[in-house]
């Protein structure tokens, strides 16, 4: 069929579509090199400040929301087998009971990211370690049996009462950051076994107190069973947003979407601290897009305000949610 166009007419045509491409792709690879976000970001929430809530009830409510993933804590009023800094009696969860925990969440178009550990790692005390490790095995176990293998923790509180408190902080003590490399072995073995995961997450004032050394820990132990979950909450006494990311952007896969004001201790929701979130989700999309950012220290009251929080940041970077 003939176009009825000359050819200097159809050259024309030629020369201006790749006049057109190459701004095209003289525009992409511009904002590439600015580093700008490709693809949305997943928004989800942890389970850990719902403790009246039947898990039911809860991943009705979230689903509702419009969460499409949430980060477990075992903290629900028909669940509650979860204690900081410690461990819990969790022979009460049969493989049959978590496969039905699981399942109310997927049935409700919810993601298990991942599953909240936080035993104590840094525990002085051998056997007391032992059965924190052994309670960390069984919590890997219950997450195969949830299809969940992504397991979450930090490095641990210890401090004798019955003690002075020492020179040095028991973090900071020569010996201690050899036996608590020994340590993170002894979980990359388990969690090779249980085909797993653990993301670990730092605090100023533990073991893993600065970007750098949580980078540094995790370089040392050298395993992918062991990744990063950045929380910039617990840093910005120490860290910058932008020092978090160049330490940590290629070992994170999970992110915690909390606040804190500087120069204190507690963490509150996102919105109600320093945390610069405008910078912080523009950071996340351009290094870290596959890490979820899940919203934490929320319950009941506050967390549809967090979500907005969280949302209208991402909205006004021209960062899109992503959706499953």
């Amino acid at each position: 069929m003939q176009s009825g166009l000359s050819r200097r007419q159809l050259l024309q045509g030629v020369a201006q579509t790749a006049a057109v491409t190459g701004l095209g792709l003289a525009a992409r690879s511009a904002r590439a090199a600015e580093g700008e976000p490709r693809r949305g970001l997943t928004v989800g929430i942890s389970t850990l400040g719902f403790t009246d809530r039947t898990n039911a009830a809860l991943a009705k409510e979230l689903a509702g929301a419009g969460f499409g993933t949430v980060q477990l804590f075992l903290t629900q009023s028909d669940s509650n087998f979860w204690k900081y800094n410690s461990r819990a009696d969790v022979s009460g969860l049969t493989p049959a009971r978590c496969r039905e925990i699981a399942a109310v969440y997927r049935d409700a178009g919810l993601a298990i990211h991942s599953i909240g550990v936080y035993t104590n790692l840094i525990h002085p005390d051998a056997a007391e370690l032992a059965a924190n490790l052994a309670y960390f095995e069984a919590m890997m176990e219950i997450g195969g049996h949830m299809g969940v293998r992504t397991f979450i923790n930090e490095a641990g509180h210890y401090h004798d009462p019955k003690a002075p408190a020492p020179a040095i902080p028991l973090e900071f003590q020569d010996e201690v950051w050899p036996r608590m490399v020994a340590t993170g072995r002894r979980l990359v073995e388990m969690a090779a076994k249980h085909d797993a995961k653990v993301l670990l997450e730092p605090f100023y004032r533990g073991f893993l107190a600065s970007a750098k050394r949580l980078r540094l820990f995790v370089e040392e132990l050298n395993s992918p069973r062991v990744r990063v979950l950045l929380d910039p909450a617990n840093l910005i006494e120490l860290n910058d947003l932008d020092e978090m990311f160049q330490q940590l952007a290629p070992l994170t896969d999970c992110l915690h979407a909390k606040d804190r004001k500087l120069h204190t201790d507690r963490g509150v929701a996102a919105g109600k601290g320093d945390l610069d979130y405008a910078r912080f989700v523009t950071l996340a999309a351009r290094h870290t897009p596959a890490a979820p950012l899940i919203l934490e220290y929320v319950g009941p009251k506050d967390y549809l305000d967090a979500r907005a929080t969280l949302v209208g940041a991402m909205r006004a970077a021209g960062i899109p949610e992503a959706r499953r």
